[in-house]
This record gives structure tokens, C-alpha cells and sequence, in this order.
């Protein structure tokens, strides 16, 4: 398919991956199982171009653990493949020229598709699948294959692997498209927008009944096996009415019984069937007008502006809108803020995140040269899209980044205040504002930081801030902010951002549990006698492979009673530290210990005794290493003054395993915990020697080591150690 001139027609894609190390083998079922609960959250990746072992991967290793409620996948289907074009071998557009339904492209095959659904499900995350369903590659194709096999005719409209025939398609002057060349020339004309040919691509007649069960028949199979929703492709360019058509034939979802969620393609400036209102009726569209002006005031540095949004003419009220920052056809012709935009585009993300306004897609694709808008991404010499790294820089990996998923848990803190309160305008360029009592956030898109009291709207006490810190609820892993009397003294960093909520408080206490293991290496019971309840975080250092999580459980209720289906499931928004907060009972004490699940339940219990701890009136901290027995280890803090630019964080690896044994992926974040000091206590094993450094990843994963030869430490018997170093 050719790239639009007149507008913008190409829909968006998604393919995530996985680290390349640890792949796991891919299911053969057919069906995806959906998980009991999936995440309440409005929040969705767009994972464009991302492969379909790599979303299953980011979805169990990222975005389920970090509170992501969708995945927005690309086009799955079989679509023809081009080695060579004017934009080179197999550019990102072949997607959007299917030629049949079947589920076997340059993304994956069907059997990775349906097991990237249940990683997604089993993480509490929805999927929703961009839909090419207005046409099929396109008639002026020389090439006459798909990725699948199949075969097709462009010149004489017959796609027999669907199968779609001439009489299936509009055509010159044929009673709909009243155009003597059959292609769309006059957009103002909704006939022709929606009846003749989108950039030659073979354009389905959606009027006809049979058309319209054989597209219903394509999603239907996509929703039995587990889909949740589409991004429907050009939706624009199919009437209205044909589409609803197809939607009243939909299958309810499996995994929620309910309607599936679309989000349509409508781009702004058509008028009465062409226009984004039309199409409200079906279901939501994708908010251009919106990210058309955050470009304008990001780019201006006119924040203030922003409290104008709810009337800016957008194109549909606020609970029907697909709200974005960009998407891949904008970020390539410059409409809208994109990636190269560094911390003006990610300070636009965070605002997308914070502001009311829609349902928030966060874009999340490849790198890309601005001359070469229409290149492959990283891919085979047969076409076929490698494993997302966010390593290599060749991928964005946005919503990866600790700051974005610390917004996302921020966003979910504050769902249910629906409206901005406590606007503040420090400056034209930096402003604050409250969601409720629930949160705080300040932007500040200026090159000098900005301190300034603001009025919070939330209870005293200290708050951690969330773009420092990510999603973590235990303990403060971000820089801390007083409330005192519902304001706080806030400094915000230059080009940076700052986001405190009620989920995020300082206050659990920082030590060690006491430990006395038992003897059995496997679970024993222990009674408590307790008095109230406390709160007990337990944060473990542990890698593990793609699909696998980690889990405590323990010898009391709220532990599920040594009951391996009833562990409480960790979150690897810290990875590879997992945490997660439980109230146990106060005054009394419990044993526990902490395993692996894999994505088909495969239990791997850690290797050391159980784990032991008594409670007291007030909250209690477990800093654990898996496999690693607290009599047989100790902690030590590493604290390293560097400084950052905005999305960039810093990080300690090491020889050892619980330094991530020199893999990078595996690397330690250090918080900020008092910038530019970088600080956390890490679990390593007594009387060892090892060697370390410090690293830097910005918000697509690139890293950058600090200079000079390895740090070297050993540790003896004591209980903690403290090393501080200073970045260089």
C-alpha cells in the first residue's frame, strides 16, 4: 500500500517484544484462555509493529504489572509482501495490504498470536487489534503473494483465500463510486470517499451483505479467540451505517461478556458523513484535533493554554475519544510531536496520562530516519518483524520507561476524578494541577528547573513521586514531597515533571524481616496471634524468562495458607525487583516464601528454607534475593551521585546474579532519592567479592556505561554495607 497525500489514510500497527534473551516457547492452542480480572484501567499501548512474542512478553513483564489496561496490536492478518519498493524491502505498509484473513504474517503466526492473548490476559491486559477491513492490497500490485502463501489477483480483484471476488469490490461508475479512474480525488465528496479507491487499494463494497459477513466472520474469529476491541482502519472510508452493520454482528468478548471496543480512524475535516460525529454512534474516535494541539503548545512552551482543552473543537467529547499524542502516520509527516522530539514529546506523553481528556494510546514503535519514512522495521530479509529490544535503539519503548508507568499507575490512582481542579500557572510554561484528592501533577517545559508551592488537594503527608519513581507501590522508590495543609513546595526539574497521588505515600517501615528458616525446604505452618492488621511489603530480587512471574505465599490468610493458587502475585514495575503490599495480621507472626509461575502454571519453588517474620503495631519491609536465604545474606546500598536529562535513569549491574551478572537488561534501578543522588539497597550473598558499574537508559533503552575500569566490593558477615560513588 502507498503512504497518503491528500491525508492521512494508512492505520496504525502494533507489534511488542520481548527481551532476547529468555524466550519462551509459543503455545499450539488455537483458543486464548482469559484471565479472571483484567486491569481497571482506560489506559492503552500501541505497541506499533511489535511482534506478537513481544507483546506477550511486555504485556507479562511491563504493561500488566504496571497497571496498562490494552495492547493495541498491528493488523494481523496475511498481507502481501513487497521485497522491493520505492521505500525499500517490506516497508511498515505492507500491513495494511491484506490479502486474506488468515492469521499468518510478518508479525507471527497464529499459534503466537493466540498465546500472545493469553500472556496478555493472564497479565490482566486487553487486547485490541487493528482492523484492515475497508480494503485489500491494493490493484496496482505486480506482486501476487502474501506472507501466508496465499495467492491473489490485484489487477482482477479476486482474493481467493477469503474469498473475495470482482463483484466484492467497488469500481469505476459502477453505481457507487461515480468516478471515471475509481480512486478517491474529491474529499469533500463523501461518495467517493467512501465508495471509490483509497490510493488504488482495492476497495471492499460494504453495502453488499456477503461482504459484510465475511469482515464480521474475520473479527468474530479474532474475538473468539480472545480479542477485547479494534482500531478500526480507515473507517472514514466505509459509511457509517455499513459499519454498524458489521458491529451488530459481532461475538460478545470471552473474556468480559461484553461488546468489544472500538476506536475508529476518522480524520478531521470532512463534514456531515465524513466527519468524526458520524461515527460516535458505533464507538469511539481516534482524537486527532487533540494531539494536533498538544503539539502546538508543547512545541510553544504555552502550557498555560492548556486548561482550554475541554473547548478546543475537538472531534468528540471526551468519553468518546481515543485521545493520543501521536500515531505512526502522524509522527512521520511531522503533524504531531514524535520521539525525536526527546522530553518535549515524553512531557506531552505524561500530560496525556495526567489530563482527563479521553482514553489515553500511548505510541510506542520504531526508530525511523526522517528520509526514510517508509522503511521496514527491524525485520529478516524475508520481512518478517525480529524481537523488540529495548537495548539497541532500534526501538522507542515508551511505555516501558519509568516515568510513563508511573504515570500509569498515577492515571489509575485518580480515575475517578474526572475533572481538573487547583490549576496553576507558575509561568506560561509550567503549571499544576490536582485530580481531586486523589493527585497531584506539575509540568514544567522550560530549561531551568521551577520551584514554587502549589495547592495539591490532598491529605498531609509525604508522597513519592511517581516519575522518579514508576509504578512501585512499596515503599518510596521516587524523590518525596511533603503536603502540609493541602500545599507542597514542589521543584520541578527543567523539561521534567513531577507526580504524587494517594497511592504513593512514604511511611512502611525499611528493615529487614526477622528471619528464623525452618528446616523443611518446603512449606510448613505457622500460627499467628494477632491483633489488627499491618502492612507487609515484600520486595524480591528475581530474573526470570518471558511469560514466567513471581509470586509470595505463605502460612496465614492474606499469604494464601501455603496454597500455591492463592499466592499473591508480585509486580515487576521495578523489574527485576518484584514488589508488592499486603495486610497481614499485627501482632503475631508467619512464615513465607516466594516462587515462579510460568505462563502454563508451572510452579518452581525458591531453593532456601522459609522465610520467617513476627509483626508488631506497625508496617514491615522484606528486601529479598530468590534463592537467597536471609541468614546467608546481606545488604548493600549503593548510592551514586549522577546527573540525568529528562527519562533518563540510572542503574548498577554486576558479576553476580543478584547484580544482574552483567546483563544490562537485568540491571538494578537506583531511584532518585535525592537527585542527583541515586540510592537503593540491593541483596547479595555474604563474604563475597564482585565487581560493578553504573549505566544510564534513557526512555527507549539505550545505554550508556560510565567510564573506566569495574568497581570492585566484597562483603563480609554484617548485616548491610553502604558504597558511594560518584558517576564518571
Amino acid at each position: 500500500m502507498r503512504k497518503r497525500t491528500r491525508e492521512l489514510i494508512l492505520g496504525s500497527v502494533s507489534s511488542l517484544a520481548l527481551a532476547a534473551a529468555g524466550l519462551v516457547g509459543v503455545s499450539l492452542a488455537t483458543t486464548a484462555n482469559a484471565a479472571v480480572a483484567l486491569n481497571n484501567s482506560d489506559v492503552t499501548a500501541n505497541l506499533w509493529e511489535w511482534n506478537f512474542r513481544s507483546i506477550a512478553a511486555a504485556c507479562t513483564n511491563h504493561l500488566g504489572p504496571a497497571g496498562y489496561g490494552a495492547v493495541q496490536v498491528a493488523p494481523p492478518q496475511e498481507s502481501v509482501t513487497l521485497a522491493s519498493t520505492s521505500d525499500g524491502a517490506h516497508p511498515w505498509w505492507e500491513v495494511y495490504q491484506p490479502v486474506s484473513y488468515q492469521i499468518s504474517g510478518r508479525l507471527g503466526t497464529q499459534a503466537e498470536f493466540t498465546s500472545m492473548i493469553t500472556a496478555c490476559h493472564n497479565a490482566g491486559v486487553r487486547v485490541y487489534v487493528d482492523a484492515v477491513i475497508n480494503h485489500m492490497a491494493g490493484s496496482n500490485n505486480t506482486v501476487t503473494t502474501g506472507y501466508g502463501g496465499s495467492t491473489f489477483s490485484p489487477s482482477g480483484y479476486s482474493y481467493p483465500a477469503v474469498p473475495y471476488a470482482y463483484g466484492d469490490f467497488h469500481h469505476p461508475n459502477d453505481g457507487y463510486c461515480a468516478d471515471s479512474d475509481g480512486v478517491i480525488d474529491d474529499y469533500n465528496n463523501a461518495a467517493e470517499v467512501q465508495n471509490c479507491e483509497l490510493v488504488a487499494l482495492s476497495d471492499l463494497k460494504s453495502q453488499d451483505s456477503s461482504v459484510r459477513t465475511k469482515i464480521a466472520g474475520y473479527l468474530n474469529k479474532l474475538i473468539d479467540w480472545g480479542v477485547d476491541g479494534f482500531r478500526v482502519d480507515a473507517a472514514k472510508h466505509m459509511a457509517a451505517a455499513d459499519l454498524s452493520a458489521i458491529k451488530a454482528q459481532l461475538h460478545n468478548t470471552t473474556a468480559e461478556g461484553r461488546s468489544p471496543y472500538f476506536a475508529q480512524e476518522v480524520i478531521p475535516g470532512g463534514s456531515g458523513e465524513t466527519a468524526p460525529s458520524a461515527y460516535t454512534g458505533i464507538g469511539d474516535v481516534l482524537g486527532f484535533s487533540y494531539a494536533y494541539g498538544l503539539k502546538t503548545q508543547f512545541a510553544n512552551g504555552t502550557l498555560s493554554n492548556l486548561s482550554g482543552i475541554p473547548s478546543w473543537g475537538q472531534d468528540a467529547s471526551s468519553d468518546l475519544t481515543a485521545a493520543m499524542v501521536t500515531n505512526h502516520d502522524l509522527e512521520r509527516n511531522g503533524s504531531t510531536l514524535r520521539y525525536q522530539d526527546g522530553a518535549t514529546y515524553t512531557l506531552a506523553n505524561y500530560f496525556l496520562l495526567a489530563h482527563p481528556f479521553g482514553q489515553p494510546f500511548l505510541y510506542d514503535g520504531f526508530t525511523f530516519s526522517t528520509s526514510a519514512t517508509g522503511a521496514s522495521p527491524p525485520a529478516s530479509s524475508s520481512g518478517h518483524v525480529t524481537d523488540t529490544s529495548c537495548t539497541n535503539g532500534a526501538w522507542q519503548c515508551l511505555t516501558q520507561s519509568t516515568g510513563v508507568k508511573g504515570m500509569v499507575a498515577w492515571r489509575n490512582t485518580t480515575r475517578s476524578a474526572t475533572t481538573v481542579t487547583n490549576w496553576t500557572n507558575t509561568a506560561g510554561n509550567v503549571i499544576g494541577f490536582s485530580r481531586g484528592s486523589l493527585g497531584w501533577f506539575g509540568v514544567n517545559r522550560s530549561g531551568s528547573a521551577s520551584t514554587a508551592t502549589y495547592p495539591t488537594g490532598l491529605p498531609d503527608g509525604t508522597y513519592c513521586d511517581r516519575i522518579t519513581g514508576g509504578a512501585t507501590t512499596g515503599g518510596c522508590a521516587g524523590t518525596s514531597i511533603a503536603v502540609s495543609g493541602g500545599r507542597a513546595s514542589v521543584t520541578i526539574p527543567a523539561n521534567g515533571a513531577v507526580a504524587i497521588d494517594v497511592n504513593a505515600k512514604t511511611g512502611a517501615g525499611t528493615g529487614s524481616p526477622s528471619a528464623s528458616a525452618t528446616s523443611s525446604p518446603t512449606p510448613s505452618t505457622s500460627p499467628t496471634d494477632s491483633t489488627g492488621t499491618v502492612r507487609a511489603t515484600f520486595n524480591v530480587y528475581a530474573t526470570t524468562t518471558t511469560g514466567t512471574r513471581v509470586y509470595v505465599v505463605g502460612s496465614n490468610a492474606a499469604l494464601g495458607n501455603w496454597d500455591t493458587a492463592k499466592a499473591v502475585p508480585l509486580s515487576a514495575g521495578g523489574y527485576p525487583i518484584w514488589s508488592s503490599t499486603v495486610t497481614v495480621p499485627a501482632n503475631g507472626s508467619f512464615e513465607y516464601k516466594y516462587l515462579k509461575k510460568d505462563a502454563a502454571g508451572n510452579v518452581t519453588w525458591e531453593s532456601n528454607a522459609n522465610r520467617a517474620v513476627t509483626t508488631g503495631g506497625s508496617a514491615v519491609t522484606a528486601t529479598d534475593s530468590f534463592n537467597v536465604s536471609n541468614a546467608a545474606a546481606t545488604a548493600v546500598t549503593f548510592t551514586a551521585t549522577a546527573t540525568t536529562s529528562t527519562g533518563t535513569n540510572v542503574y548498577v549491574v554486576g558479576s553476580i546474579p543478584a547484580l544482574g551478572g552483567w546483563n544490562t537488561a537485568d540491571a538494578i534501578p537506583l531511584p532518585a532519592t535525592a537527585y542527583p543522588t541515586w540510592s537503593r539497597s540491593v541483596i547479595v550473598p555474604k563474604s563475597t567479592s564482585f565487581t560493578y558499574k553504573y549505566l544510564k537508559k534513557d526512555a527507549s533503552g539505550n545505554v550508556t556505561w560510565e567510564s573506566g575500569s569495574n568497581r570492585s566490593y566484597t562483603t563480609g558477615t554484617a548485616g548491610s554495607y553502604t558504597v558511594n560513588d560518584t558517576w564518571r
